[in-house]
């Protein structure tokens, strides 16, 4: 994948989140629960208990732990928001400007972090490892081929990771659902730029 090719990265969070998101940017895991147990920060989550169970002992070769950084989605219509197109109403897909590929100790990994097949570049060079057509696919199923499926379910959530934060100045707007999550957000992010793209939530499919 060349950088000109990626337009904007992506972050799914519960639209709850927003306002704290907006004041001090988007949080790493570890602080995040630094600032839960201070009170400073009262997070809603829609992670997996097991997977980031998987994700605390996995350390970026020659960089921090994974739970020290912010792991963005080159695409967001992957596995992890399809698990909660249940949840459409709640959550909020953010726009992240592709500018933090320049941050010091930015990393890009060709798929899913925690995956111990996981290949990890320094950024922005590092997008090179992304494989642009398996990242964006509509669908990433193999009928028959269970191997394949997993790793194309795998490479889907390829990622960006960013040390500790990234600034609300690097976030361009937000994606939501449908009217009725479009005004759950309006009521608590105003000033945000919100656009509704029932696609990036499997809102026109039946899977």
């Amino acid at each position: 994948m060349k950088r000109e090719e990626l337009t904007e990265l992506h972050f799914i969070t519960p639209s709850a989140n927003l306002p704290t998101i907006l004041r001090f940017g988007i949080q790493s895991h570890r602080r995040v629960e630094v600032g839960r147990k201070k009170g400073i920060l009262q997070p809603v989550s829609i992670a997996m208990q097991e997977v980031q169970d998987i994700r605390e002992g996995v350390r970026v070769p020659g960089g921090l732990a994974l739970h020290e950084y912010v792991n963005l989605y080159i695409c967001a219509r992957n596995p992890m928001l399809f698990k909660r197109q249940d949840q459409h109403l709640e959550i909020c897909v953010l726009r992240v400007d592709t500018a933090v590929l320049d941050i010091a100790g930015a990393v890009v990994t060709d798929m899913n972090a925690a995956k111990g097949i996981a290949r990890f570049a320094p950024a922005p060079e590092g997008l090179e490892i992304v494989n642009r057509e398996m990242v964006f696919a509509e669908d990433w199923r193999h009928p028959g081929d269970p191997v394949a499926y997993e790793r194309h379910r795998a490479i889907k959530c390829a990622e960006v990771l960013i040390p500790d934060q990234v600034t609300s100045v690097y976030i361009k707007g937000a994606y939501v659902s449908c009217q009725e999550a479009l005004a759950r957000v309006k009521a608590i992010a105003q000033t945000l730029q919100v656009t509704i793209d029932s696609h990036l939530f499997f809102r026109e499919v039946s899977r």
